[in-house]
């Protein structure tokens, strides 16, 4: 069956970032194309669904789709780049890496990868329209959380697998007391500043 409100067609992919805005780590993007028929009950925008619900339509997402292609751009390119060409790198790279070329891509949102080599369309709010573009964003932002979990692992005192690497009140509050890590962007603001004043972890 079909998620009842969503476009779907077999031929085209959908895709959707995770990841931009946050003061740490790599900024994901996911490339799904979904078959004719599928089951995802309960599909929808990543940032709607809990992150139980994510993981396990991660998981049926990967099952049933007949392609898809997580990537990603690491904190070193998104300081030689700046995070929004850095993000549409990640598409472009999602994209480049399915095993089946789409006849056109749907880009949630309202900025397009140059030189993505097919058809491509922006649309915007796509996440909650559009059911490729959906389940990109649960396979990116699932992507994305593994990141920080393992981030977690190696540095547990700046509370990444709470706050997923935002800016939330916790993370500066890390940020000013045990400085910047090398997997912090440093070309975002409240990390320039604990930059300035020469507080790098250690």
């Amino acid at each position: 069956m079909n998620n009842a409100g969503f476009a779907v067609l077999p031929s085209h992919a959908g895709v959707d970032e995770a990841g931009r805005g946050c003061l740490v780590g790599s900024v994901f993007a996911a490339a799904v194309i979904l078959p004719a028929h599928f089951d995802l009950r309960g599909l929808t925008d990543s940032k709607k669904l809990s992150e139980k619900k994510r993981d396990e339509l991660a998981v049926q997402i990967k099952a049933q789709a007949a392609a898809y292609c997580i990537a990603r751009a690491d904190v070193g390119e998104i300081a030689q780049l700046n995070i929004l060409h850095a993000t549409m790198l990640a598409m472009k790279r999602a994209v480049q890496g399915l095993e089946k070329q789409p006849a056109k891509v749907w880009i949630d949102g309202n900025r397009m990868p140059p030189d993505l080599g097919v058809p491509a369309e922006c649309v915007v709010k796509g996440d909650a329209k559009i059911a490729a573009i959906s389940a990109a964003s649960v396979l990116a932002k699932v992507a994305r959380d593994a990141e920080m979990y393992a981030l977690h692992e190696r540095y547990p005192q700046y509370g990444f697998a709470q706050h997923k690497g935002y800016g939330t009140a916790a993370h500066l509050a890390a940020l000013a007391q045990f400085g910047a890590l090398p997997e912090h962007r440093a070309d975002f603001a409240p990390v320039k500043l604990v930059l300035a004043q020469g507080r790098l972890f250690g």
